[in-house]
C-alpha cells in the first residue's frame, strides 16, 4: 500500500504542476501527473463539445479510476496533479449545467461515478490550491500553451465557482487550502516555511 497519497486540486493555472514538482523535489515524493493528452475523443470533444462530452468524460472516469486504483497499491509517498474527484464534480458537472451533457448521460455518468467511488481510498491529504480569475490569466498568457490561450475568462469564473462549491463539502480526507494566489513558496522564503508548516501536521 502507499505510505501516503496526496492529492492536489484546483482550476487551470493555479499551480498544480509548480506544487507536485516542490513537493517532490522537496520531500523526494513520486509525481503523479494527468493522463491528458492520451485522450483519443479531445479532438473530436473540443470540435463538437455536445456530441463528444459524453464519451471524454468517461474515457477521463476509466482510466482516472484505474490510476487511483494502481496508486492505493504503489508504495511509497504520492502527490497526484488532478483526481478523479474534479473530473466528476468539477468538469463534467460543468459540462451538463452547459447542457454540453444531456440529462441522461449526466445520470449514467454519475451513477457509475458514485458507484466507483465507494470502492476508492481517498487521499490522506486534499490540497487545494485556491486563485482568483484574474491572476489565472496572467498566469495562463505567461505560460504560453496554445491551447489554453483562447479560454474565456466566463469559463474560468464557472470553473471557480464549482471548485469553491465542491471543496466547501470535501469531507472525505484531510484538507488543505493554499492561497496560491497571494501565498509564492517557491521564490518567497517566508511563503515556503509557512507552507512547510501548513503542510507538517499531515506528513507526520
Amino acid at each position: 500500500m502507499a505510505d501516503k497519497f496526496i492529492a492536489v486540486a484546483g482550476n487551470i493555472g493555479v499551480g498544480k504542476t509548480s506544487i507536485v514538482e516542490f513537493l517532490a523535489t522537496t520531500y523526494g515524493f513520486e509525481p503523479v501527473y494527468e493522463p491528458f493528452a492520451a485522450n483519443p475523443y479531445l479532438d473530436d470533444f473540443y470540435g463538437d463539445m455536445k456530441t463528444w462530452s459524453f464519451h471524454s468524460q468517461m474515457w477521463f472516469l476509466a482510466h482516472k479510476y484505474r490510476l487511483h486504483r494502481e496508486l492505493e497499491h504503489t508504495p511509497g509517498t504520492l502527490v497526484q496533479d488532478r483526481t478523479i474527484y474534479e473530473d466528476a464534480e468539477i468538469f463534467a458537472t460543468y459540462l451538463h449545467r452547459s447542457k454540453r451533457m444531456s440529462d441522461r448521460d449526466f445520470a449514467t455518468y454519475r451513477e457509475l461515478y458514485l458507484a466507483m467511488g465507494r470502492s476508492l481510498q481517498p487521499p490522506d491529504l486534499m490540497i487545494y490550491l485556491r486563485c482568483s480569475v484574474r491572476a489565472i490569466r496572467k498566469r495562463i498568457k505567461r505560460r504560453g500553451r496554445p491551447s489554453e490561450q483562447n479560454i474565456p475568462p466566463a469559463y474560468l469564473r464557472k470553473l471557480n465557482e464549482l471548485y469553491e462549491e465542491w471543496i466547501g463539502g470535501w469531507t472525505a480526507s484531510p484538507l488543505l487550502v493554499w492561497d496560491s494566489e497571494n501565498m509564492d513558496y517557491l521564490e518567497d522564503l517566508v511563503d515556503q516555511v509557512a507552507f512547510r508548516k501548513a503542510l507538517a501536521p499531515f506528513l507526520s
